[in-house]
């Protein structure tokens, strides 16, 4: 089992920065791919980003170019870094890890966090 707990959501004007940690506990998590992904009001639960901790990332296009995926090892956290952000990012953004493969769809991950919202006003 993988436990997940995310934190940093919050409310930020269009064009700030936010940045969300995800803490994981429970089995090698370095053969896990860590991955963030979001829903919408009204919207069906998307890619955002994922990481290896190899150090690989990954990223959807909506988000290329100003969200990034980093981890901390030692601490079992990986972040996702939102900068530029736009009204359409609002959203519960989600924790999830998925063991050996690289899922960028939701239904490819086995674990996942409760999640937390993130709102970008206009």
């Amino acid at each position: 089992q993988v436990q997940l707990v995310e934190s940093g959501g919050g409310l930020v004007q269009a064009g700030g920065s936010l940045r969300l940690s995800c803490a994981a506990s429970g089995r090698t998590l370095s053969s896990y791919t860590m991955g963030w992904l979001r829903q919408a009001p009204g919207k069906e639960r998307e890619f955002v980003a994922a990481t290896r901790w190899s150090g690989s990332t990954y990223y959807s296009d909506s988000v290329k170019g100003r969200f990034t995926i980093p981890r901390d090892n030692a601490k079992n956290t990986v972040y996702l870094q939102m900068n530029k952000l736009k009204p359409e990012d609002t959203a519960v953004y989600y924790c999830a890890a998925k063991l050996w493969a690289i899922p960028t769809t939701p239904r490819g991950y086995d674990y996942w966090g409760q999640g937390t919202q993130v709102t970008v006003s206009s």
